[in-house]
């Protein structure tokens, strides 16, 4: 019906989204453990944690994410026995925690990228025409961000 909301249009778009995201995840995901390397997921607590140069709480750290706050638990202990993040008491907040990256996390980010900077340009940036499209595709996916 002409006029109807969503549109097919808009409905074509969020089934393709959806589809582009299973699919371009998945295929990351087989490169970096075809390297033998961890899940994104690791990657991408680590380099959070990195970036916050004094580390961060669980809860933020997840709000960072968004991931769901026992699956955050969950991937906090497997890091921290792997060695790639310490937890400290927090400085103002004896019950509270923070979490930081640890040397051998560091070094894990920095073997990945290449894997992960690799499978970003061969599973997106190599099927679109120009860097216009890429640059395109960005902002139209930061609207839906916003």
């Amino acid at each position: 019906m002409p006029g109807e909301k969503p549109s097919k249009e808009t409905v074509l778009a969020w089934a393709r989204l959806m589809r582009a995201g299973r699919h371009v995840l998945g295929a990351v995901e087989r490169d970096l453990k075809q390297a033998g390397f961890p899940p994104l997921a690791w990657y991408d607590v680590l380099l959070e944690l990195r970036r916050a140069k004094g580390g961060l709480r669980p809860g933020a750290l997840e709000a960072e994410l968004l991931i769901a706050q026992h699956n955050i638990s969950r991937l906090l202990v497997r890091l921290e026995e792997a060695g790639l993040i310490e937890r400290r008491r927090h400085p103002e907040d004896g019950r509270g925690q923070i979490i930081l990256i640890s040397e051998e996390g560091r070094a894990l980010l920095r073997q990945m990228w290449p894997i992960y900077r690799k499978a970003i340009e061969t599973h997106v940036g190599a099927k679109l025409k120009s860097e216009k499209e890429a640059g395109e595709l960005a902002r139209l996916l930061g609207a839906l961000l916003e």
